[in-house]
This record gives C-alpha cells, structure tokens and sequence, in this order.
C-alpha cells in the first residue's frame, strides 16, 4: 500500500471517528445527600427522539428508600415510585427538559445517600448529520475494507466499552450500599451484645448479693 492509499485510509477512520461522536451515548453519574424531610429535584434538557435512561439507588440511610418521581416537560408524570431502594426507567423523549426529584419527606430522622446514573442516547444526532462524511470521501475503490464495516466494528468496540463502564459504575454503587448494610449491621451487634453483657453482669452482681446475704447468720449481729 502506497503512501496515497494510506492517507486516505487514516483521512477515512478519523471522518468516521469523528461521525460516531454525534451518535454516542452520553453517560453521567451523581452522588449526593438527600437530608431528611427534603426533595431534591435535576433537570435534563432532551431533544426528539432521544431516550432518556435513569437508574437509581438508596447507598445509605434508615430503611434504604426514597420516593422517586420523573415529569415530562409538559408537566405529565411518567414515573412515581413510593419508598423503593432502586429504579432504572427508560423513556423516549421529546423536546424540552425532564425533570426528576428524590422525595425524602416521609422521613424526619434519616437522612439517605442517593447514587443515580444518566444514560442519554442519540441526544447529538441532527438529522443525516451522521452521513455527511460520505460526501468527503473520494477514491473508496483504494481500501480494501469498506468505511462502512469500519464504523461498525468502531461501534460495537465502544458500545462494548459503554457498556462495561455502566456495569463497573453499578458494581461499585450495588458494593457501597452493602459495604454501608454491613457497616451499620455491625454497630447494631455489637451494640446489643455490650448491652446483654452490662445486663448479665448485673444480673449476676445481684443474685450474688441476695444468695449471700440468704445464708448470712444475723444473729452475730446482735448485741
């Protein structure tokens, strides 16, 4: 292969590159502290024909849940989820923003560790946006391999990736909140095992003194 074929072909996967950036998935995760008796609410601004994903999880807090609401940009309520430990929700979108609040009112002593992920899809395509870099290529006879079988090998590469990225992010998430069960487990055993064993001790002080103070011969007391 001459230098000319090569720098077509180098020319070619970097236009392909460049188109798969409108047609990623876009991935965000947050963590955060939801005190008790709040709401906390996040908005997402969406375009047509885009999907919105989100998936949730209580890591901490007394009873692990929150209620959990997602409202349409025309104020219609798609999801309303009462005292749940997780959630993931799919919709298709339209224009305009998504709104999607915690609700940890009920509660008025704990406060809850809330992880939740944003997976948005096709949110950069415009159109045949992603076609355009056809029109920029010229002498495709050169390659051996075609530009389209490049872009899906490219695609299924990072969609792979994405993939193991998202499930890494909720292994992680899933071990906070037992780490957190166990954690919180433990204090509680050993706080009734200190407790049981205060009682036992005192238990014991007290049948001692009343066994002895039985078999005490008070007539050596008397004058």
């Amino acid at each position: 292969m001459g230098k000319a074929p090569l720098l077509l072909l180098i020319f070619s996967f970097t236009t392909v590159w460049d188109c798969l950036c409108f047609s990623q998935s876009v991935d965000s995760d947050f963590t955060f502290t939801l005190r008790a008796g709040q709401k906390e609410c996040f908005f997402q601004p969406m375009k047509k024909d885009a999907s919105l994903e989100i998936e949730y999880q209580v890591l901490d807090g007394a009873g692990l849940d929150v209620d959990f609401y997602l409202v349409s940009p025309e104020g219609e309520t798609l999801v309303a989820e009462e005292r749940q430990s997780d959630g993931v929700h799919t919709v298709e979108t339209e224009d305009g923003d998504y709104q999607f609040c915690f609700d940890n009112t009920f509660s008025r002593v704990s406060e809850k560790v809330i992880f939740f992920e944003l997976i948005l899809d096709h949110v950069g395509d415009d159109g045949n946006e992603k076609e355009d870099w056809k029109n920029y290529i010229v002498g495709t006879d050169l390659l051996d391999m075609k530009l389209e079988d490049i872009m899906e090998t490219i695609n299924s590469v990072k969609g792979r990736l994405s993939k193991s990225v998202q499930l890494q992010t909720l292994l992680k998430a899933f071990e906070a909140r037992d780490r957190n069960v166990q954690e919180s487990n433990l204090d509680r055993v050993n706080f009734w095992s200190v407790f049981n064993l205060v009682v036992m001790v005192v238990v014991s002080a007290v049948q001692v003194y009343m066994l002895r103070s039985l078999f005490e011969d008070k007539r050596k007391s008397r004058p």
